[in-house]
């Protein structure tokens, strides 16, 4: 495919990854709201549809991720293929764990239905769903996009394919969460932070989505 081509299915690709990351997450938050582990699961059982199409919106998000790395790399490989490929390799194993993460979801949607048939007792209910709802937080799906976007945006600037402004807000945004998702990870950060983490990446990721979409990549001779 052209270097068009690569762009605009990158673009799409980026602004589908968001709304259904957001969508997936109003679902589930609307799925699994109470007060206590088994009102949460007493909601899951009243809101199954809502957590079905969190499992689907999961998976088309890991879907999402293996489609940027493909196309990110095409776009990129011009400027250091050693860089790009390395990139893609990142971002291949963020959509992998995020699919395999969707059996966390599917784990919960069977406790929360799973009554009148083989339902767990009282005691096995609460443990295992402390655990899914609230064990500590597997966010290296997340990391290895860190990783991959920073590499990306690395070889966005260094080619000035896009706006280097937009390029630079990539660089920063993307080591920021370099930074704060491994601390995150191991229990350092914690708190309210841990989301405005997002905020910049959130700044760069829907305006590049837009420009690929509309406008494309500049094709320059590598360097």
């Amino acid at each position: 495919m052209t270097h068009k081509t690569n762009a605009r299915i990158a673009g799409f690709a980026f602004l589908f990854y968001i709304a259904a990351g957001i969508t997936g997450m109003v679902l589930f938050s609307q799925a699994t709201r109470g007060e206590g582990i088994t009102a949460k699961f007493a909601s899951i059982a009243q809101h199954v549809l809502q957590l079905r199409l969190t499992i689907i919106l999961g998976l088309l998000e890991a879907v999402c991720a293996l489609v940027l790395a493909v196309t990110l790399y095409a776009i990129t490989r011009d400027q250091d293929s050693d860089l790009a490929m390395l990139a893609l390799i990142f971002r291949v194993g963020e959509g992998l764990l995020g699919a395999i993460s969707t059996r966390a979801t599917l784990e919960m949607l069977w406790l929360g239905t799973s009554a009148g048939r083989t339902a767990p007792d009282l005691v096995t209910l609460q443990v295992l769903g402390t655990y899914l709802l609230a064990g500590p937080n597997w966010i290296m799906p997340a990391v290895l996009f860190a990783m991959g976007s920073t590499l990306f945006s690395y070889l966005f600037l260094r080619g000035r394919t896009i706006p280097v402004s937009l390029a630079w807000l990539g660089v920063v945004a993307s080591v920021l969460l370099v930074v704060g998702l491994p601390l995150q990870l191991a229990g350092f950060l914690t708190g309210p932070v841990t989301s405005y983490l997002w905020i910049p990446m959130a700044a760069f990721e829907v305006p590049l989505g837009f420009w690929l979409l509309i406008k494309g990549v500049r094709t320059q001779n590598p360097r």
